[in-house]
Order: structure tokens, then sequence, then C-alpha cells
């Protein structure tokens, strides 16, 4: 897979263009020149004599992808995953822009913690330019830890997308100060519902497959009474809010009830919570084991059902990386996360699009016009005078995933050793 930025010309002929922006699907010649698309068009006759040729018959060019949210071993878990790792792995996935939350140690909960990060991107980016761009969420807690808020003010002064823990906030109290105090700063706000006085020890959705499978439940009271508590917040103090990590039916009724209210909220899932549910935790693999966990079958419909009608407006990757030591232990013991960056794409669209349950551009929409504008941001799209940020995609090619075939450092997924259809060949990233 290769990156573009802004040098040279390239003709890409003959291509299936998707974008959710304009509502466009199309076969054309599309040319680029110097990081901006030139021109679209059925067929273009006048080529400039140094345009690269690039093959579009059976592929796909598809706006760059934008993942809301996903975590960094970089600093603190360094033999989990690199910066570098995490930005080649965006990259292979056919990402332009990646959410960090703040879960790394240091925490980001300081403006010289995004300054590091994103100049430490800023060098990586000098050997590959066409590498993601960064987007640190800042902290709502000091370390990330949900006791005592950050200087709010001074870290929405720094280039952070928004607010977000990463974590569940447990104190109400807390959660509506904090709400209160970040209304005047127009930043976007991420937070995770999840009472875990509830959850106690559960590592698997309450019902009949937790039973079955032997493993401590975790009720769906423990997302839906905190997501509940925290709709009445917004509605009391009208800060607009993403609901991260929505997985249950009754999260998705009572995010779909918040909208009809008429509440500020947007929300998302994990892509992995679309393609697995409890009843495939059989097979006792720790890469199954996710935060929150996978619900019951009827929650996965839900999901599904809630991303194509748009109460859920994004797919979140929620890349979490770990070791071969973290996750070779027993299911209730694993550390819960599985990556994802350079798999949910293709997996997505084999599963969704291919099957011919979503159309592309629900797919399109839900990990790049929506996460874009749930951060309050012009989403890429395909289109003449605009800068190419963009991927090429071919659904026909089959790659087994290993260690070797994987840029992320880490190879915590269920799909190690299997087959994959479909990959990104490459990407264009505008200049900063």
């Amino acid at each position: 897979m290769t990156g573009t930025h802004g040098a040279g010309t390239q003709l890409i002929q003959q291509v299936r263009v998707l974008d959710a922006v304009s509502q466009t699907d199309q076969v054309a010649d599309v040319l680029v020149s110097d990081g901006v698309v030139v021109e679209i068009a059925p067929s273009l006759t006048v080529i400039p004599a140094s345009a690269e040729m690039i093959a579009g018959q059976g592929r796909v060019l598809l706006p760059g992808l934008v993942d809301l949210y996903s975590q960094s071993g970089e600093p603190g878990h360094e033999s989990r995953e690199t910066l570098e790792s995490l930005l080649a792995a965006g990259q292979a996935g056919g990402f332009t822009r990646l959410g960090i939350l703040p879960t790394t140690a240091p925490a980001i909960d300081n403006p010289a913690m995004v300054e590091q990060l994103l100049t430490r991107r800023g060098a990586i980016a000098q050997v590959n330019p066409s590498l993601p761009r960064l987007y640190p969420w800042g902290a709502l807690t000091q370390n990330a830890q949900g006791q005592q808020m950050v200087e709010l003010v001074e870290l929405a002064g720094s280039p952070i997308v928004g607010f977000a823990d990463g974590r569940a906030i447990q104190n109400p109290l807390l959660m509506q100060r904090l709400l209160q105090y970040l209304q005047p700063l127009g930043k976007p706000v991420a937070l995770w519902s999840c009472d875990r006085t509830l959850r106690n020890s559960g590592v698997a959705r309450e019902g009949p497959f937790s039973l079955i499978y032997g493993l401590v439940g975790d009720p769906a009271s423990s997302e839906t009474a905190a997501l509940a508590a925290l709709l009445e917040c917004v509605a009391e103090v009208g800060t607009p809010v993403h609901l991260m990590r929505i997985s249950t039916a009754r999260g998705v009724e009572l995010v779909g009830q918040a909208k009809e209210r008429g509440l500020p909220v947007t929300a998302s899932t994990t892509w992995m919570h679309l393609l697995f549910s409890a009843q495939d935790l059989h097979s006792y693999d720790p890469n199954l084991r996710l935060a929150p966990p996978l619900g019951n079958p009827a929650d996965q419909a839900a999901l599904i059902a809630g991303v194509k009608a748009g109460v859920i407006d994004a797919i979140a990757i929620d890349h979490t990386p770990h070791t071969y030591e973290d996750k070779t232990v027993g299911f209730p013991s694993a550390l819960p996360g599985a990556i994802g960056l350079e798999l949910a794409w293709a997996v997505l669209w084999d599963t969704f699009v291919a099957k011919g349950d979503w159309s592309p551009l629900t797919l399109m929409a839900s990990l790049s016009t929506h996460p874009a504008r749930c951060w309050g941001q012009t989403p890429p799209t395909i289109q003449p005078q605009q800068p190419a940020e963009m991927m090429l995609f071919d659904p026909g090619v089959n790659w087994t995933v290993s260690p070797a075939t994987l840029h992320s450092l880490s190879a915590n997924t269920p799909w190690l050793r299997k087959s994959v259809m479909g990959q990104i060949l490459r990407t264009w990233v505008p200049c900063p």
C-alpha cells in the first residue's frame, strides 16, 4: 500500500467514485495534480504527459476515512503500539484522520502533551507525508481518572479535537459540572456511559450466552442506566454530547428517543459490535473480550439497524492494541480491546455492502462523513478543485492477516491467520 501527498500528477482511470457528501456513485476518470482533484469526467482525453496512470477498473475511489476514537500505545506502552505503527496502520486501512483518546501514560490532560504528540506526528510524517492527520482528544479529568476536572479552558486553547476521558465517569455531579463548564468552550465532548457498580465483574453481556458459556454477566443496565442519567443532564444543561460505544438495543432506543426530543446528541458504536455478538463467545477467543462487551444477538441487530437508519451516526474503530502476553490468558483475565484500523473498512464492506444489506454510501457516511461532522469538521469529499483526501480500495483482493502483513505492532484480532477480502491500495492526504 502506498500513499500520496501533494506531489506529482496521477490519473485514476475508470474507477468507481463514491462520495457520501454529494451522494454520487459513478464510474469516471479522476485527475489529481499536486494534491488537488483537478477533474472528474466519464473519460478524460487530455492527459498531462507526466501523469502516473493508475488502473481503476474493479476498484473504488472513496473519501478518506475518519476514526472518531482509538487508543495509542505511545507514550507509556510502546510495546503495544508506537505512534509510527499506529499511523501506518491507519494509512493501511484508508484512514486520513485519526482521533486518539487521552488514555496514554501520561494522559493527554495538558497542552504540553498535545503539542508533544502533534510534534511527534510531524516528525514521522517527514518520512511518510501521506500518513493520517492526528486529532488528540483532551482528557476531561486529571490523568483521565474521572476524579478531578482538568484546566478545561487552558486545554481548550490547545489543538485538541475535543474532550473525552475514554473511560466512564462515575460521579454524576462531576458529569453535570463538566457539561456546564464545557458549554461555552464550543468543543466536541465524547462520553462513555457505563455504571461500573452495575457492571461489577462482568465480562460478557448478561443473557443466555453468558450463562451457557459460564461467563460472568454484565447487565445491559450498566450501559442504559448511565446513558439515561447522562441524557437527563444533557436535557438540563444543553451542552452537545457525542455518545460513545453504544452497545445495546435499549441504548439505541434511548439515543433515538433523545434525538426525537431534540437533544443535541450524536452517537457511535464500534465496528466489532456490528460484526459479533455474545453468541460468538463459544470460542472463548480473548480477542472478543471487549469493553463494553459484545451484545446479545438482539443488540447486534439493533446496532446494525441503527447505523442503517442513521440513529447511530458513526462507526468508531476504538483500535486498542495489546501485546501477545496481554491476550494469551483466559477470557475473563484478558485485557479488553482489539485492533482494527487495518481491517475495519474491508471487513465491513464485505459483510454489509457486498452482500447488499447496506448501500456503499451508508458505510461511507458512517466511517467518514458523519465522524468528521461529529468533530465539527468539513468531511472529506472527492470534488473538482478540492484537496485530494481519499483512498483507493480493491474489494477483490484476498489477503491473510498475520503479524507480517499488519502494520500495527500488536495482532490482537479475531481475524489473525484468517483471510480478509478487500484491501486499500493507496491513500491521498492533503498538505497540512
